[in-house]
């Protein structure tokens, strides 16, 4: 087998590789550049299968023939390895079919003036024979337009890589090696076309067209060299902050950044080989479906997932990639994370529902007070009839009233006062302003004007509670809920009878009693009273005159030390007495709290 025989078949095995380069990227056919691969691998072929007809015939009329399947690829693969740059490179995008067709303009006047090269000899100028047996069997006198056509390859060649070298310095690594491939795919047809100008006898171009098929075989199976352009790894990676995962056409991970890894982290890491969208993103269906869709519509959605002990909230964007035509090349979805967000609404949420409680609470506030403002104001009416009805009252009798009537009238305006304050200061919102507090002082200023009361009972009121314990509390609720325990305590406690507060520190908390020996609480009013609500939602504890001042009391009590973030329990046995308990935040050491206590005192 002679030397002709071996290139020829070297020849056919680079003509297969291009053809198997063409028919990968027939797979990948709805890309662009693979479709442009096509056509410049076929034509590739088509020059080295005409080449190896050409060393295998004997004379001049088989030469020439086999010059018209050479030039079927020969002036077109150059322009097609330049559209291929185009397309690569986004460049031109809305001027790339006007520039396509000048671009095809010279290749398309070599292949005609090579059909009638003997009319006018522009291309070859006459062939001269070599011995028989040689390589080549002619060497051929080169036309004027020979010379166009070479300086027009080579300043495409030129052009191509000149396009590709900003891009190159900019994007990223799996990009650059794309960008590798590509350049050293034409650079071997052009070495070897540059030894075929200098020595003039033997063309082993075809032969870096072969070249070129490894290389871009290698490019498609290592680099995914027709997945996707640059255009979308620029976009993705140069452009935005949030998880981005790119896909292909089918609906492969083509690449995604760091925070997508971040949220999934069964997607492949960079420069790794792509998996399937099915396998990397099996934890999330829903999206699995949106990616599977066959319409091909942007969409924006919100996206749940559970990482570790939390739960991450998205706002996925899906956008589909086109090229120059109507068909999307790949999809693009972004995962912009509103965890944050989304925690912050809902502690909105809760904070207007506390609102909406507090305003009910409000309203109720006013309703249990108005019910405490009347009792005091109908003993007030009841006393000055009695003073109009008496004309024979002696002066006994008016020192004994108008004393009564006089601090029935003062802590009746106080109790008002210090409402109306209240409500006037926070624009109709309840107020919470926890301070600390001396425990003891404050116990016994509440005993204090709970006195008269429990004087006409003659209940004795007693204090137990450490001078060092102080309490973390408002002042005015505080008030308010040892006015209502200590008096339910004297409503229900016999003449002659006790009652007695105490406290006791137990880690962070202070436990508070009001202990009397009264007449205890049923079973029936125990069981209503443990129920939260009782006022609103037990229309029949209503009844009664005794158990609905008990109630009202209670109610303002046990949602002031939900306030306070304490509770309230009690202990009761019939006809033995009760003894009621509530838990403030505190501790054995209110040396501040009774230097407040102290300052108040000298103020009022």
């Amino acid at each position: 087998m002679d030397t002709r025989q071996w290139m020829s078949i070297l020849l056919c095995v680079a003509t297969a590789l291009m053809l198997f380069v063409a028919a990968l990227s027939y797979v990948k056919r709805q890309h662009p550049m693979a479709r442009t691969m096509i056509a410049m691998m076929l034509t590739a072929s088509c020059y080295a299968l005409g080449y190896s007809f050409e060393l295998l015939s004997d004379d001049l009329a088989g030469v020439k023939l086999s010059y018209q399947l050479e030039y079927l690829g020969i002036p077109f693969v150059s322009a097609f390895w330049l559209l291929l740059v185009f397309q690569f490179t986004g460049s031109a995008a809305s001027y790339r079919t006007r520039i396509g067709a000048m671009l095809f303009l010279i290749p398309a006047a070599t292949f005609v003036l090579q059909l009638t090269n003997d009319w006018h000899h522009l291309l070859y100028k006459g062939f001269i024979p070599n011995a028989p047996g040689s390589i080549p069997l002619y060497n051929t006198i080169k036309g004027p337009w020979y010379v166009v056509h070479a300086v027009y390859n080579y300043t495409i060649l030129l052009l191509g890589i000149l396009l590709f070298l900003p891009m190159y310095l900019r994007a990223v690594p799996i990009v650059r090696k794309q960008i590798g491939v590509l350049i050293f795919g034409a650079a071997g047809p052009m070495l070897f076309n540059m030894a075929y100008m200098v020595n003039k006898e033997v063309d082993f171009t075809p032969f870096g067209f072969a070249l070129s098929g490894l290389v871009y075989a290698w490019g498609i199976f290592r680099f995914r060299l027709l997945r996707l352009t640059p255009l979308a790894y620029a976009k993705m990676f140069d452009t935005i902050r949030d998880g981005a995962i790119l896909l292909d056409y089918e609906n492969q991970i083509v690449s995604c950044n760091g925070a997508a890894i971040e949220a999934y982290p069964e997607l492949p890491r960079p420069n790794g080989p792509s998996v399937s969208a099915d396998e990397a993103l099996r934890s999330s269906p829903e999206l699995l479906a949106r990616l599977k869709e066959g319409e091909f519509r942007d969409a924006r959605f919100p996206l749940e997932r559970a990482l570790g002990d939390r739960v991450r909230h998205y706002l996925c964007s899906l956008t589909h990639i086109y090229d120059a035509g109507p068909t999307p090349i790949g999809k693009m979805l972004l995962l912009s994370e509103v965890t944050e967000l989304k925690e912050n609404e809902e502690r909105l949420r809760e904070k207007s529902r506390q609102l909406t409680q507090l305003n009910a609470f409000k309203d109720k506030l006013f309703t249990v007070m108005a019910h405490d403002i009347r009792d005091p104001i109908a003993l007030l009416v009841s006393l000055t009839e009695l003073l109009e009805t008496d004309a024979a009252e002696t002066d006994s009798t008016k020192n004994e009233v108008l004393p009564e009537i006089k601090r029935q009238v003062k802590g009746t305006y106080h109790l008002v006062d210090n409402l109306l304050d209240w409500y006037r200061s926070q624009n109709g919102q309840i107020a919470f302003r926890p301070l600390p507090w001396n425990l003891q002082q404050v116990v016994r200023q509440a005993i204090s004007l709970s006195g008269t009361r429990a004087g006409m009972k003659s209940i004795a009121l007693t204090e137990r509670i450490d001078e060092s314990i102080a309490v973390q509390a408002d002042k005015e609720m505080l008030d308010l809920i040892f006015r209502n325990l200590l008096a339910n305590a004297i409503k229900h406690t016999g003449i002659g009878g006790k009652v007695e507060a105490g406290a006791f520190v137990d880690g962070s908390l202070v436990t508070v009693f009001i202990r009397d020996n009264g007449s205890g609480i049923d079973e029936a009013t125990a069981k209503l009273l443990r129920h939260d609500e009782m006022y609103f939602k037990e229309p029949g504890f209503a009844s009664g005159e005794e158990a609905g001042e008990m109630r009202f009391g209670l109610v303002l009590t046990r949602e002031f030390l939900r306030m306070h973030g304490g509770r309230l329990w009690f202990e009761s046995e019939a006809g033995l007495g009760t003894t009621f308990y509530f838990t403030l935040t505190g501790s054995a050491g209110g040396e501040e709290a009774a230097y407040r206590d102290r300052m108040e005192a000298l103020t009022e």
